[in-house]
């Protein structure tokens, strides 16, 4: 009788516990039917609802997505208000529902510039959903990346002026534990949509060792299949952080 060697087993899959997504393409998706760039951001803000719906049963803990950069003031006042509002009626709309599935809700950026509104609705959904655990869900909104280190820099500088930290404490844990995403994973993966290569300011620090992966769709089009698939790759990379990998 014939031995059969055994077969070797695959190797274990790398998990994406944190994705950040560059959600790229909303305006020229609209353009390209005809349609006002609102109408791109508006079919854009219902691909989130099923983007962090889908999120959790693919292995993602964390979730980061990036809706209104420092940069995006520089669009019209129409588009910039038009932005504005979407968020805000995204909040209202979705606040029950990502309550009731365990979804924690937070905000990165500088809110100083937003509406008192729109501030108000960030609070009280931060406030509402901060001991869910499924999924952590954060929007980062007026935020750049050089922004964020700015800031932090700034913070820490009056904190060794004032005497709460040391000059020779002054290292990369104190600045990251004033970034705004204090006490967050960095992101295993960070993903653009829309055919651009670029990082456009996300998470620099954070995403110093993030794996990225660039599609060529655009954001109202991307689907949570095409998520898994992104998944499933990013579960076959070689992930080294400057090390070698031994046989």
């Amino acid at each position: 009788m014939a031995v059969t060697e055994p077969r070797e087993a695959d190797p274990p899959r790398r998990r994406a516990d944190h994705v950040a997504i560059i959600m790229d393409g909303n305006g020229r998706w609209a353009v390209n039917r005809g349609w006002p760039r609102l109408v791109g951001h508006r079919r854009g803000a219902e691909r989130v609802r099923e983007i962090v719906k889908a999120s959790p049963g693919l292995g993602i803990r964390w979730l980061t997505i990036y809706a209104f950069s420092t940069e995006n003031w520089k669009r019209s006042t129409e588009e910039v208000l038009g932005l504005m509002s979407i968020f805000a009626r995204y909040i209202e709309r979705e606040a029950d529902r990502l309550a009731q599935e365990g979804v924690r809700m937070r905000f990165i950026g500088d809110r100083t510039r937003l509406d008192a509104k729109l501030q108000r609705l960030m609070a009280n959904i931060e406030a509402r959903t901060q001991f869910n655990q499924r999924l952590h869900l954060t929007v980062a909104i007026n935020y750049g990346g050089r922004d964020e280190l700015a800031r932090a820099a700034r913070r820490m500088c009056e904190d060794v002026a004032e005497g709460r930290l040391r000059p020779e404490e002054a290292d990369e844990a104190a600045l990251a534990a004033r970034l705004d995403t204090a006490g967050m994973p960095d992101p295993d993966l960070v993903i653009r949509t829309s055919g651009e290569t670029r990082t456009s300011n996300f998470l620099p620090w954070q995403s110093a060792y993030a794996e990225y992966d660039f599609s060529p769709t655009l954001w109202p089009d991307f689907t949570a299949t095409e998520l898994a698939a992104i998944i499933e790759r990013y579960g076959v990379r070689e992930r080294r952080f400057g090390g070698v990998l031994r046989a």
